[in-house]
C-alpha cells in the first residue's frame, strides 16, 4: 500500500507565503518524509529532524528492526547526527521534530543532550513522557528541562501508525 500525505489547507492568499519553512508544519512534515521511509522499509512509521538556526541539521526513521536494536528509535539517531553535525553533545539551540510523543528512553536523551524544544505529531497516552503518560521532558530535579509542542499534524502521524499497525494485524486500517 502507498500512503500519501497532504496538506488540507485552504489554497494560500496573496498574503500568505506559499511555504513558510520555518514553521512547525513545515519540518513536522520532514519529519513525516522520514516516517514514510521507516514505513516502506517495514519499520514502525515514525520519523524525527533536528532543527538548529532554522536549518534541518538531522534527519532520522526507525530502524529498530533494520539495524536489530532496540534503541534505534528516530529521535536518538536524529540525536546522535545533530551532535556529530556540529561538534558537540550539547543540542541547546537546537529544536527536535517528531511524528509521534517520544517514549521514556527517547525523553530522557533529549533531556541530557539538552534539546531545546520537542514538537511531536501525535500524543501516546499510554507510553509518551512528554505528558502522555509521564512527562520526563520537563521533570524537576533534572539538569535540563524541554519546551513542548504536541499534536502537529498529529492527525497524519496518528493515521500512518494506525494504518501500519492495522496491515500487520491483517485488518483495515481505521
Amino acid at each position: 500500500m502507498s500512503i500519501i500525505l497532504h496538506d488540507e489547507s485552504p489554497e494560500p492568499s496573496d498574503e500568505e507565503p506559499i511555504i513558510d519553512l520555518q514553521s512547525d508544519a513545515y519540518f513536522m512534515g520532514q519529519a513525516l518524509r522520514q516516517a514514510l521511509k521507516a514505513y516502506e522499509a517495514e519499520e514502525v512509521p515514525i520519523g524525527a529532524v533536528v532543527v538548529k538556526d532554522g536549518r534541518i541539521i538531522a534527519r532520522a526513521s526507525n530502524l529498530v528492526e533494520t539495524l536489530k536494536d532496540a534503541t534505534a528509535h528516530a529521535e536518538m539517531l536524529a540525536i546522535t547526527q545533530a551532535e556529530n553535525a556540529i561538534g558537540d553533545w550539547r543540542l541547546n539551540d537546537c529544536d527536535l521534530y517528531v511524528t509521534k510523543e517520544p517514549c521514556p528512553m527517547c525523553a530522557g536523551a533529549l533531556v541530557n543532550s539538552r534539546v531545546r524544544r520537542v514538537i511531536f505529531g501525535c500524543h501516546d497516552p499510554r507510553g509518551g513522557a512528554a505528558g502522555g503518560s509521564i512527562n520526563i521532558l520537563q521533570m524537576s530535579g533534572l539538569s535540563h528541562r524541554c519546551e513542548i509542542t504536541g499534536g502537529v499534524m498529529g492527525e497524519e502521524s496518528g493515521q500512518l501508525l494506525k494504518t501500519f499497525f492495522g496491515e500487520r494485524r491483517g485488518g483495515p486500517a481505521e
